[in-house]
């Protein structure tokens, strides 16, 4: 683990990004790392994640972290409590989710579309579509033409195992959308398009607003490309010993591969009081439950 930043920076909150990061690429909650989050909070430390993937998505992991904090879905194209009241969502302008679909399909990749809580897919036997629906816990609807349901997109996904290809159409979201939307791929198979306050920056900025954090006191951990945006708005950032060059390059540290506890492995390191320095207060508190590990086998 490596470490650009001199001394100790003062955290009172820690927004991690979920997989790749909080969790392993099976999915897995390990127990080092629920045991982490609990010593975030034993010292006074809130912790709040945020994901491409909808509320539904990361409830698994409400309980055995015992979140009090919002939760941000979509990379802050929904905020909800831990109770999936919604706080606020960011709607996509009808313009733009048409055009990120045509954009998407004229490269030849598959498309899902978000409205809020619910998944749209064209085909349940397209690519990533078992895997996914294993990882978030809930099935999608099927509909033929999704230009019925645009008019409520949260976000839109293109998807393609040709990864080049993923980032190309990345590129040229960004060039079609302009200042409508935000384009970029939190997978290597996945391209988020979501509303342009629907980011991961603005989530770090969201979350300060929300829990009356100042920005510089919040720490950032992340592995894509899209984790950089909450690299610069916050205060302490970490990347991931998994993520690519580029994103550890943005990073204030560089921790330690998902697989071999990378995420417990930076709290303990970077963010964790030490020599009886003081921790920040929290905005919102509660008990931890105990760590529980999610050990079923995802889909091929």
């Amino acid at each position: 683990m490596t470490a650009r930043a001199s001394g100790r920076t003062k955290v009172s909150l820690l927004v991690a990004d979920v997989d790749g990061t909080l969790v392993t690429a099976e999915k897995v909650l390990t127990a080092r790392a629920a045991a982490a989050v609990r010593a975030l909070h034993d010292a006074g430390i809130a912790f709040a994640i945020t994901s491409g993937r909808p509320p539904r998505g990361m409830a698994m992991l409400i309980d055995p972290l015992a979140l009090r904090t919002p939760i941000a879905g979509f990379n802050g194209g929904i905020f909800v409590e831990p109770d999936m009241t919604i706080l606020e969502r960011h709607v996509l302008p009808g313009d733009a989710a048409r055009r990120a679909v045509e954009v998407i399909l004229g490269h030849g990749m598959d498309v899902w579309v978000y409205c809020g809580n619910d998944w749209f897919v064209r085909n349940l036997e397209a690519p990533h579509v078992a895997r996914e629906q294993w990882t978030v816990k809930f099935a999608p609807t099927v509909v033929e033409d999704l230009a019925t349901v645009l008019g409520s997109a949260t976000k839109i996904v293109g998807i393609s195992d040709d990864y080049d290809l993923v980032a190309r159409c990345e590129k040229d979201a960004r060039e079609a959308l302009g200042s409508l939307a935000s384009a970029a791929r939190s997978q290597p198979y996945y391209l988020d398009v979501t509303h342009p306050d629907a980011n991961k920056g603005r989530v770090v900025t969201t979350l300060a607003r929300l829990l009356a954090v100042p920005v510089e006191e919040i720490a950032t951990i992340g592995d894509m490309p899209n984790d950089v945006l909450m690299f610069r708005n916050g205060g302490l950032s970490i990347a991931m010993g998994n993520a690519s060059a580029e994103v550890q390059g943005q990073a204030d540290c560089v921790t330690d591969s998902v697989e071999n506890e990378g995420f417990a492995k930076a709290i303990e390191r970077f963010i964790l009081p030490v020599d009886g320095s003081p921790a920040a207060e929290p905005s919102r508190r509660a008990p931890l439950s105990g760590p529980t590990e999610e050990g079923d086998q995802p889909p091929p």
